[in-house]
């Protein structure tokens, strides 16, 4: 078992330039080189590990942004039965709420098992086994069903006791218990229906090969980390933990038996592992230019995403609209391998509407002009106007090149 020391102690095999390192980051996340369009969407799920949830929704939701900003304008529908038809995916905890690949089921036995061993997450039944048994009951008589066509979502909906909260934590006992048994593995979401879970048993969803806890702590941490990984190209200890959101001393315990390669990137002040496969061949082709979910896996990690192209990007939607800089949704703009600015994003009807535009220099123009376009006739939208730009002679010739 690697500790904390131990695995800092190893010296590096390789060293990285900080542009090496991003390009790595860039390929490993599938936005550098020719997209693999036959696997389509689910090969980007599998690629990436997860694909964060998210309940905003201002172009597409983030899961929908995700595949476009690699595959290009692939049809919307299409990505959503990419993710729930069959038996493919299953939404849990990971980075946050996230689609993973069904692959994946075994190696979050470690979390489930911990939630169980917790007793709770945020709410306590007040009968656990009356509450569990009738949501397994219906389940299984009915199939896959929302926390409403179970009995009721909020307090006071259901025919079960309810419990008392308030807004949000305001969930009724039938809620609570089929969260719980989605977070302890006997329920899984099989997809989302208005933005509603849709549960069913677990033994019923989830492939018989992939359904088992087989897999102790540590071989579920170690597997992860290394598909984290896989997915970043290269990364710290911290990255490592952030994408499954597990604990450093967890990525410390296993980090000698992933195969990850401790490499040195200059300018980087902590030691860092990469993908032997990502350093068997030198990233090349063509870069993507597109806009970029402010939950993409590329730039969810903040300081990641600083360290990495030297831009702090924050989520402004739950600031006071008067305190936002960016705007509500502010989505990075990615070229040439940069981010080179962003826009926050709405509609009026056929027209995507930039609400606010901020661009790194003339150069960023040519690309945000063609990322809008592009985005726009992804939606449906058959016009771009410009509302606000931080900087009026770049706001002129975004125009320009709009029309």
């Amino acid at each position: 078992m690697t500790t904390a020391a131990s695995a800092k102690a190893r010296k590096p095999e390789h060293h990285l330039s900080a542009d090496d390192a991003r390009r790595l980051a860039l390929r490993a996340q599938g936005l550098l080189g020719a997209p693999d369009r036959r696997a389509g969407t689910r090969g980007v799920l599998r690629h990436l590990g997860a694909v964060q949830l998210d309940t905003i929704s201002v172009l597409a939701r983030s899961h929908e942004l995700v595949p476009y900003a690699r595959l290009g304008a692939v049809g919307r529908a299409a990505v959503e039965e990419a993710y729930w038809s069959g038996d493919h995916a299953f939404e849990y905890w990971s980075h946050a709420a996230c689609i993973l690949p069904v692959e994946e089921w075994p190696l979050f036995a470690f979390r489930r098992r911990a939630f169980q061993t917790r007793g709770h997450r945020w709410h306590v039944m007040e009968d656990a086994e009356r509450s569990c048994a009738a949501v397994r009951d219906r389940l299984k008589a009915d199939g896959p069903l929302t926390a409403t066509e179970l009995g009721g979502a909020k307090n006071g909906w259901g025919h079960l006791p309810a419990v008392a909260g308030g807004e949000w934590y305001d969930w009724s006992e039938t809620k609570i218990a089929v969260e719980w048994l989605l977070d302890t593995g006997e329920v899984v979401c099989t997809r989302r229906r208005g933005w509603k879970r849709v549960y069913d048993l677990a033994e019923r969803a989830v492939p018989a090969a992939l359904f088992h806890d087989d897999l102790d702590d540590a071989a579920c941490t170690r597997r992860l980390v290394a598909q984290a990984g896989a997915a970043m190209g290269v990364a710290t200890r911290a990255d490592l933990a952030d994408y499954h959101r597990l604990k450093g001393e967890q990525v410390d315990a296993v980090i000698d038996e992933t195969g990850l390669v401790p490499v040195e990137v200059a300018g980087w002040a902590k030691p860092a592992w990469a993908d032997p496969a990502a350093l068997a061949e030198q990233p090349r082709g063509r870069h993507r230019t597109t806009l970029l979910s402010p939950f993409d896996s590329l730039v969810w990690d903040r300081p990641r995403t600083e360290r990495i192209f030297g831009f702090t990007h924050r989520l402004e939607a739950y600031v006071p609209r008067e305190k936002r800089i960016h705007g509500y949704f502010a989505m990075p703009l990615l070229s040439g391998g940069r981010l080179l600015g962003r826009v926050d994003p709405a509609r009026d009807g056929s027209t995507l509407v930039a609400r606010q535009v901020s661009l790194d220099g003339p150069k960023a123009v040519a690309p945000m002009a063609a990322a809008l376009r592009e985005a726009a006739e992804w939606v449906g939208c058959d016009a771009v106007r410009i509302e606000r730009c931080d900087d009026a002679k770049l706001a002129a010739a975004l125009i320009t090149a709009l029309d």
